[in-house]
């Protein structure tokens, strides 16, 4: 296995190489053509993604080795799938708070709030106490929602309303931000691996490396960002008089009334979300599917560790591979929807859906007790996150399609309770299996919750062929520029 993930990466970064090169020759970036040539956007572009790309890379460097931190501490797999569960079960806690705070506290504030909350949370894992680690899990919970809401408020806010930027420019940042986060998220392997295991400083060392990342990201965040609202905020009062709501300050009672104020958008978000849900199938269906798909990830997240850690391969090598192959699945979008072959998201959905059905039924017996196949099982694992690379894109372009701008916020808010909801459900099930046996190791268990996962996919499955015959001559769920071209 150790031969065969350096292997796997080599190809895989060949591939991604070839696929992207041949993606830049079919379809041209024609939004970066127009945005470039505006210096004050450019300027606010490599501010904001300074800041934004430090973050990930803090978040990216704890994966590949939390898993093997818990098992190094000595806690049986059922004692690692409770701390798992404790993670999950604050996301779906802070979630509200994590949508609420940016209008609260300010959204500056809230980011700085980010890097306090998951320095602490690494510190945490210098710790062998077991109550020690599962505050560590609460408080990524608490990080992983401010992580993906925080950052992307405080861009929106300066680029609509303070720097009246075109909305069409919106995606050219959080496209380049994309295609960072898969290189940063294969470099982290990288770096965990060469810390980890070739300097041998242990599974804690990524831990404590993320810390610096996170310390200069509150620093760019503090200074950098600062220095941009208060250059805003003198231009604002030098034309307007007080400038409202730009800043961070303000007097107690008028914060007061804001708190109040954005709690009370929040939930009125929420509800209006909830009636969205239930008033459009097209919306119903795709939260369906998105609840069933990212709730299996969540449990692949946990299980890839224990399948092949104890063949001996570089885990961080093998996290590299992984996001590599889900660098090409997103890398394939971009082709598949292009002029020359007009694929639809939706078709690419229900492909990424179909992969990820088989993906987990190659597993069910890859897995078997006493006869472990961990070839099959990493290639089954590297098709998975292929299908994660075609599933993203596409989802997150039929959501832009099918929900309204002024309630996605809170329509997204009840995809995520379901998803976090079936993910820990399906960590307890594997906890309580494992503790039947007397809390040993559960190849059984692993079969099983695999096979639970395949049934999953193939219900996503059939919402996906729901909402495809429901969208069959539905012009908000095909690609506009295509169709034109198509036509032409």
């Amino acid at each position: 296995m150790f031969v065969t993930a350096y292997l796997a990466l080599v190809v895989l970064a060949g591939l991604c190489i070839a696929l992207e090169l041949a993606s830049r020759r079919l379809s041209p970036q024609q939004t970066a053509t127009t945005t470039v040539a505006n210096p004050a956007f450019c300027r606010f572009q490599r501010l904001f993604l300074r800041g934004y790309l430090l973050a990930l890379w803090a978040d990216w460097l704890q994966g590949p080795y939390l898993y093997k931190l818990y098992r190094h501490y000595s806690f049986l797999e059922s004692q690692i799938a409770i701390l798992y569960v404790c993670g999950l079960a604050s996301c779906v806690l802070f979630a509200p708070v994590a949508g609420w705070l940016p209008q609260a506290l300010g959204r500056r504030r809230t980011c700085l709030l980010f890097c306090l909350a998951y320095s602490a949370c690494c510190i945490t894992k210098l710790s062998r106490d077991y109550f020690v680690l599962i505050l560590g899990r609460v408080l990524g919970g608490l990080s992983t929602s401010l992580l993906t809401t925080s950052f992307e408020a405080w861009y929106l806010h300066r680029h609509v309303h303070v720097h009246d930027f075109p909305k069409e420019w919106i995606p050219a940042t959080f496209g380049k931000a994309a295609n960072w986060n898969h290189g940063l998220a294969v470099c982290a392997g990288l770096v965990a691996n060469l810390f980890a295991e070739w300097l041998g400083l242990g599974p804690v060392a990524p831990f404590l490396l993320a810390i610096p990342a996170l310390a200069a990201c509150g620093w760019v965040v503090l200074t950098d960002w600062g220095q941009e609202e208060r250059l805003e905020g003198a231009e604002g009062k030098d034309k307007n008089g007080p400038l409202l709501g730009g800043s961070n300050t303000g007097s107690s009672s008028s914060s007061a009334v804001g708190r109040s104020s954005a709690q009370t958008r929040f939930w009125r978000s929420c509800l209006e979300g909830l009636r969205c849900l239930l008033s459009d199938r097209r919306v119903l269906l795709l939260g369906g599917v998105q609840a069933l798909f990212e709730g299996v990830l969540y449990i692949f997240v946990f299980l890839w560790t224990p399948v092949l850690d104890p063949h001996g391969p570089p885990l961080g090598i093998v996290f590299s591979c992984l996001m590599a192959a889900g660098l090409a699945g997103s890398i394939l979008y971009r082709l598949a929807t292009s002029a020359r072959y007009r694929l639809q998201p939706a078709h690419l959905l229900c492909l990424a859906v179909l992969l990820a059905f088989f993906s987990f039924f190659m597993l069910t017996f890859s897995t078997a007790p006493g006869q472990p196949r961990p070839r099959e099982s990493l290639l089954a694992f590297l098709l998975l996150e292929l299908a994660c690379g075609l599933y993203f894109p596409a989802v997150s372009f039929l959501q832009g399609r099918v929900v309204p701008v002024e309630l996605r916020a809170g329509v997204l808010a009840w995809f995520r309770l379901p998803l976090h909801l079936l993910a820990c459900l399906g960590l307890l099930a594997l906890h309580g299996e494992v503790s039947g046996t007397g809390g040993g190791e559960s190849g059984g268990g692993t079969r099983h919750m695999f096979a639970g996962c395949a049934a999953m996919m193939l219900a996503a499955l059939l919402a996906v062929v729901s909402l495809f015959t429901l969208g069959r001559n539905d012009a908000d769920l095909r690609l506009e520029g295509t169709r034109g071209e198509g036509e032409g």
